[in-house]
This record gives structure tokens, C-alpha cells and sequence, in this order.
């Protein structure tokens, strides 16, 4: 099988979603001791050089405990372009990827179909049938009912344009679950329970740090939004420290400033979490703990934020229910203030 298995005495869930992963290189040496040491206590598989004359890095063969995010965080430096494009489609798709053929899969992507041999061997398998074999075992029998579910709406996207969007939306939450599931939010919202989180977001993903942000201060977390020029991110990390976490969003593309913040963090002992999609399992260097699913629509056409903030409304209802009566005497103090405020406007 490719799924996790338990390691180092810490139990860890077999999962066969594509996307969350924990990153042992990504925790500093010295918290080996904490709970994000535990969190990222999935280790990975020991990398060696392969035998060919790129000497690009590839991943043992035998090596089948580790999952297929892994076995391409692994090597996500070495990708090529068209690599990297396999595995964007690989990541949306893997369901049909695992029932199709290898020219297909290259079909996807309009590469010739060596490249997909390339790839499966440059992730440690030995040819490209055992690749499939493990795409097989970690999505096609989970994932079954998403496909069917995608397809279906697919044959009704010509109905108009809100038909469009809700269709190809409806498929894309349909399917969240193949990619993170409960144990994986749970995990996420114990990194966030701290009493400081910085959130880091750039472009259109600049609402969900904004919610976020709204969200957090409302259950007595101290937030601090990152963004801005270089210097601005600069003057922000200054302040990271080792109680608290970075909150990182990502997607189509790794935003500028993401690996010296990751970098920065990692030096200050402060723990990592990204919210991504496809980009995700490319993100380097990797954060303590990903989630990461599709989005809607192609990844070069028009996508919304409609997963990524299902994911992050899971996070801050688990969030809630963690600090518990703590987060509830918050959010009552704060509508007696709003009921103050406003009765002020009231009264001139």
C-alpha cells in the first residue's frame, strides 16, 4: 500500500488523501519534543540518487509505506515544468489518472507519453504500472463516489453560467473530503490553538486571510496579518516567536515572500500551516502541516475560493470547540460591545 502506517510510537492516520502532509523537515531540531515535532512525526523515507545520468533525486523503490504526496515532496525540486504539470492534473484528477493508461495521462497535459515514465520513476517506482498500482490502492476505491459525482454534473454544464458555477462547485466540495478529512482539521486546529497567529495571504487569497484574521481575534487570538512589500513581510516576521503559528495561504502559484517566511519561521521556532490547492504538494519549503484540495474550474481558468473557505470555516468551528467556553465568554463580550457601540450612533 502507499498510505502512512504508525511510526516512532506516535499513531498516524492511514490516509488516503492527497493532499495533507506533515513535514518532518520543515519542524526546527530543537522542538523535537513538542507537539508540532508530534504533529510532523511522519518521516520521510530516506532519499538516495538515482542511477541515471541526471542524477536527479529519486525515492527508493521499495519504499511503499510512503504515501504519493510524499514520494512528490520529495523530489518537487528536481520537477521539470512539464513534470510539474503531471502532477497539478495527477492531484485534481488522480481517480480517472488511475483507471486510464500512461498516453492518456500524458494526453492530459499534451506531453508525450515518456514523460509519465519519467515521472513514476523519478517517484521510486519501477516502472509506470506501479505507479498506477498505488494510485489505485490510495484513490479509486475512496474516491468512487466524487467521480461518479463530478461526471454527472458535467453533462448539465450547459445550462448557463450559474449553472456552470454551481456545477463545477458542487463536484469540487464533493470531493474535499478525498483530500482532507476530520483527523487532518483536528490536527490543524490543535497547531492553531495558540494565543498568537500570523496569517500570511497575497493577491485574491487576501479575503480568506481576512476572515481568518475577523475570526481568530473574535475567540481571544491574538492575529496579525502579513502582507504588503518585502519590507512590510520583514518588519512582521520580526515579531514570530516560538508560541506561536504562521498561517500561510497559497494557490495556482507560490506567492512571493512564502519561502522566506517559511525560512524566517522556521528559524524562530514558530509552527507553519498552509492552506492550499494543486500548488500545494510544490510548496517549498514545505510547512509543518498542509491542507491543500482542487478548487473549481481548470487550473489556469477562472477558480474561486469556495474550497479553500469550506476548509478554513471547518477550522475555526473545531477551533471553537476546542477553547470552548473560553471562545463562547468571547464572543458574548464582543456583542455587548457591538450592542454599545451601536446604541452610541443611537443615541446622537
Amino acid at each position: 500500500m502507499c498510505g502512512f502506517s504508525e511510526t516512532g510510537g506516535v499513531a498516524v492516520p492511514d490516509s488516503r488523501a492527497a493532499f495533507p502532509f506533515r513535514s518532518r523537515d520543515a519542524v526546527p531540531a530543537d522542538r523535537e519534543g513538542d507537539g508540532v515535532a508530534r504533529l510532523a512525526s511522519i518521516p520521510y523515507s530516506h532519499v538516495q540518487q538515482s542511477d541515471d545520468q541526471s542524477g536527479q533525486i529519486a525515492m527508493p523503490p521499495n519504499d511503499v509505506e510512503t504515501p504519493l504526496i510524499g514520494r512528490v515532496q520529495q523530489v518537487a525540486a528536481t520537477l521539470t515544468e512539464t513534470e510539474q504539470r503531471l502532477v497539478t492534473e495527477l492531484m485534481r484528477n488522480p481517480q480517472e489518472i488511475a483507471l486510464g493508461t500512461s498516453a492518456a495521462f500524458a494526453a492530459r497535459i499534451g506531453a508525450h507519453e515518456a514523460t509519465t515514465s519519467r515521472l513514476a520513476r523519478k517517484l521510486g517506482f519501477a516502472n509506470y504500472a506501479a505507479f498506477r498500482t498505488c494510485l489505485r490502492d490510495e484513490f479509486v476505491q475512496r474516491a468512487a463516489p466524487a467521480q461518479r459525482l463530478s461526471t454527472t454534473l458535467s453533462e448539465a454544464q450547459d445550462k448557463g453560467y450559474l449553472s456552470v458555477l454551481l456545477n463545477e462547485e458542487m463536484a469540487a466540495l464533493g470531493r474535499l473530503r478525498d483530500f482532507v478529512t476530520e483527523t487532518h482539521i483536528a490536527e490543524a486546529s490543535a497547531l492553531l490553538d495558540r494565543e498568537r497567529v500570523f496569517v500570511f495571504a497575497h493577491g485574491n487569497a487576501k479575503a480568506l486571510a481576512v476572515m481568518m484574521d475577523r475570526r481568530l481575534r473574535r475567540m481571544a487570538i491574538g492575529s496579525r496579518v502579513l502582507h504588503g512589500s518585502a519590507r512590510d513581510l520583514a518588519e512582521g516576521a520580526l515579531a514570530l516567536g516560538r508560541d506561536d503559528v504562521l498561517l500561510a495561504f497559497a494557490f495556482r502559484r507560490q506567492p512571493a515572500g512564502y519561502a522566506r517566511l517559511i525560512e524566517v519561521a522556521r528559524q524562530a521556532g514558530t509552527a507553519t500551516l498552509a492552506v492550499s490547492d494543486t500548488l500545494g504538494p510544490s510548496l517549498r519549503p514545505a510547512p509543518d502541516l498542509l491542507l491543500a484540495a482542487p478548487r473549481s474550474g481548470a487550473p489556469e481558468g477562472f477558480q474561486t475560493l469556495t474550497v479553500p473557505m469550506a476548509i478554513c470555516n471547518a477550522l475555526v468551528l473545531a477551533l471553537a470547540a476546542r477553547r470552548g467556553p473560553a471562545a463562547l465568554r468571547e464572543l458574548e463580550r464582543l456583542g455587548t460591545l457591538i450592542g454599545r457601540f451601536e446604541s452610541e450612533g443611537d443615541a446622537s
